[in-house]
């Protein structure tokens, strides 16, 4: 990287400039990472993956790293830089001299081609080959929807060919799936056409992120573990009576009495290996699972996180959106079903979504306003509190600067976090690379030595409303808590089942704390709304869906999409 000056351009220009001519060949990035090569499988030049056997070999078998989650405040349209901090924070470790490996989710072509973008950093401080990675990467995404979709084919055809299970047409949960968003595909009627073509009912489609398939694929540590999780999986109900019951009651039926766990874990059997690829200054980064932080759990996959705490003495990783939905998860889904425990956070803001939550629109922000910025400041500093507070996790604040941020506003911001004891640290890693983060790598280390106590905020034997108020009171800090006729109907049907001392996985906006969008800032005493309950068995969680939320996301009036294109040579254009 030294050979290349850096330059302000797009994250697309930037990552062209740097790829291919001067990244590694996997085997130099598999060396520095400690991975023999034996483990390591091309996927072209400069993607591989790595077999999970690696992990439970006598090799790997030693104490782990430091974990690092990175995480934000809740977002803004602009977006607030997560990705990029997790990338230039683990560069910058690296230049302080420090064994690190950065640990993300891939990205969903869905928000690719919509207008969220993706997921693989930006500026000067991004993991490549960016455009494979924001496009189909090594299939792990497609796997996932394939498996989806043999277990809805396979229920359908199990229907048509005489229903022996007794499946309920009314009662079946489970849906497919496609990497896109397609609003239109919400709700659907299929198997019209006349009796040769099945058997109609109604149905719908998931944003392939939301499918329980993907939860499992991240939540799995091995081939088996996989297996059994998929075969858990509930996909409707029947009508028969309950084992001792004479009336008659709903029987869930798992994916396994369709004898449909062993097919779909072959489509995964190589989405499940870790995808390994680099940063811009040669960062050993590990990039596996793509689950969305507002309609599913928001985390990488499990087997990728303990990989690298095995392979660095600092894994840092990323949890979506913002600290109530993705960190909240991290912590009581993904920790809890791994036995991780986080030794820091780092809060990312920026200066202009802070102005944001303080009321200003987005034709303002780039102008200095300290009275917007202080009035939006509360959303921040609650965030800081529910980590250092709520969840016992040292944290720090990363600024992500931003060229018309100014002094004023970035000591205000340091002043208010200093208050509660908390350092704000100036991150330019977008502008910089590595070099612009040093010190928050400093003081991220620094943290890493205190010793905390990590307690979970609820426990697994609670009840489901008592789970779902803890988290809405504690973290959201709601003054109440409504759950509607048919979520309380779930909630006394999965307690009949056994199945209710599961971790709560809540589907809410990103927005806001709230359930509603466009409550911004720190809102207090408001009533958060349940409207349905659903049950991951497979992966294990209960997800409670609040507000408007939904599992498939629609294209924006003015898609991503419609600048993106490709010339006679090969090159992209318009890729962010």
């Amino acid at each position: 990287m030294n050979k290349i000056e850096k330059f302000a351009g797009t994250d697309l220009e930037i990552a062209q400039k740097v790829y291919p001519d001067f990244a590694l060949p996997m085997e130099k990035i598999a060396e520095k990472a400690g991975i023999p090569s034996a483990y390591i499988e091309h996927y072209g030049k400069h993607k591989a993956k790595v077999d999970y056997s690696f992990l439970l070999n006598s090799e790997a078998n030693k104490k782990d790293g430091k974990l690092i989650l990175v995480t934000a405040i809740n977002p803004t349209p602009l977006g607030e830089g997560k990705t990029t901090t997790t990338v230039g924070l683990s560069d910058a470790l690296s230049k302080i001299g420090k064994r690190v490996m950065v640990v993300l989710r891939e990205p969903a072509l869905g928000p690719v081609f919509g207008s969220k973008g993706g997921a693989a950093g930006g500026g000067w401080a991004q993991v490549i080959p960016m455009e494979d990675i924001n496009l189909h990467f090594t299939g792990d995404i497609h796997a996932v929807s394939a498996a989806n979709n043999l277990l809805a084919a396979l229920i359908d055809n199990h229907i048509y060919q005489g229903n022996k299970l007794n499946l309920d047409t009314r009662k079946i949960s489970w849906r497919r799936c496609i990497d896109m968003n397609d609003r239109q595909l919400r709700y659907t009627v299929n198997g019209l056409g006349g009796k040769g073509n099945g058997v109609p009912r109604e149905e719908g489609y998931d944003i392939t992120p939301a499918s329980e398939v993907m939860a499992i694929l991240c939540l799995a540590t091995s081939i088996e573990d996989l297996k059994e999780r998929l075969g858990r999986i509930i996909i409707g109900y029947t009508t028969e009576p309950r084992k001792g019951e004479d009336r008659p009651g709903e029987r869930p039926v798992t994916a396994s009495e369709l004898k449909a766990e062993g097919a779909m874990a072959l489509l995964l059997k190589d989405a499940l290996k870790p995808n390994l690829v680099q940063t811009l200054e040669a960062t050993p980064a590990l990039l596996h699972g793509g689950p969305f932080a507002n309609i599913a759990h928001g985390c990488n996959s499990l087997m990728a996180t303990k990989l690298a705490l095995k392979c660095s003495d600092y894994a840092v990783t990323e949890a979506g959106f913002g600290a109530d939905l993705g960190a909240e998860k991290f912590i009581h889904i993904k920790c809890r079903s791994g036995s991780l425990k986080p030794s820091a956070a780092v809060i990312v803001c920026t200066v202009r979504a802070l102005k944001s939550h303080g009321g200003l629109k987005r034709q303002e922000l780039e102008k200095e306003n300290l009275p917007a910025l202080e009035k939006g400041m509360p959303n921040l500093l609650r965030h800081i509190e529910n980590m250092i507070s709520v969840f016992s996790i040292p944290a720090l604040v990363a600024i992500n600067v931003f060229p018309k941020d100014t002094d004023a506003e970035i000591n205000l911001i340091k002043k208010a976090c200093n208050a509660l004891g908390v350092k704000a640290i100036v991150s330019e890693v977008w502008a910089k690379g590595g070099e612009g983060g040093m010190d928050l790598a400093t003081e991220v280390v620094k943290l890493c030595e205190k010793e905390q106590d990590f307690p979970f905020l609820y426990d697994l034997n609670q009840s489901i409303k008592e789970k779902i108020e803890i988290i809405a009171k504690r973290v959201y800090r709601a003054g109440n808590v409504v759950i509607l006729s048919d979520a309380m109907k779930e909630i006394r049907n999965l307690e009949k089942l056994g199945l209710d001392k599961l971790p709560i996985c809540m589907a809410k906006t990103q927005y806001s704390f709230s359930d509603n969008p466009s409550l911004l800032g720190a809102p207090e005493d408001w009533t958060l709304t349940v409207r349905d309950i659903k049950i991951s068995a497979g992966a294990g969680f209960i997800i409670a869906l609040t507000g408007e939320i939904n599992t498939m996301p629609g294209l924006p009036p003015n898609p991503s999409a419609e600048k993106m294109d490709i010339d006679k040579t090969g090159r992209i254009s318009g890729l962010f």
